[in-house]
């Protein structure tokens, strides 16, 4: 395998005693494991080949060729599911990525200075957000992933542009100011 691997979903144990197995899906689609059918490994090798599935509120359970009993789809439990980069749907969108094409991307600023490179991409909730490794053994840089902060992703070329927050503002009507003791 020389393509790069896309975390799709994580066994989470069997259903039902006719070794239907339960997999936790990180698609926006849970049944479009379906279209993948060979399901791999982290080092590429086959995991799974889903046969039948239907979607649940975790993800999805379905058979897969592999799995006959229940006791084997408990035994693949916490089993990390791939698929090569490559056979994911093209996006049309021009303002969305796939994050896994965000990682390694170089982010400088305007100017052209350097930051580090994207480390991951978090999302505690409130929005995306990049992890930005300066590199030489420098403390990681947090970057809000907002269309102000990083204005051009250019996949070609490996990088984007960061635009970091400069100073912290309070919000209207707040009072920006430290509360006195009386």
């Amino acid at each position: 395998m020389t393509g790069k691997l896309i975390l799709v979903g994580r066994v989470s144990g069997g259903f039902g005693v006719r070794g239907e197995i339960r997999i936790a899906t990180y698609t926006e689609d849970p049944l479009s494991l379906l279209r993948y059918r060979t399901l791999l490994r982290e080092d590429g090798s086959p995991a799974l080949t889903l046969q039948t599935a239907r979607a649940t509120k975790d993800g999805l359970v379905g058979r897969a060729a592999e799995v006959d009993v229940k006791e084997a789809a408990d035994a693949l439990r916490g089993l990390r599911l791939y698929v090569p980069r490559e056979l994911l749907p093209a996006i049309e969108d021009e303002d969305e990525f796939y994050q896994t094409d965000l990682i390694g991307l170089e982010a400088i600023t305007p100017e052209g200075v350097s930051l580090g490179r994207v480390k991951a991409v978090h999302d505690y909730g409130a929005g995306d957000i990049l992890e930005l490794d300066p590199g030489g053994g420098r403390t990681s840089q947090f970057l809000p992933f907002t269309r102000a902060t990083v204005p051009e992703i250019d996949l070609a070329k490996g990088r984007l542009t960061a635009v970091p927050p400069t100073t912290v503002t309070a919000e209207p009507g707040m009072d920006a100011q430290t509360p006195q003791a009386e």
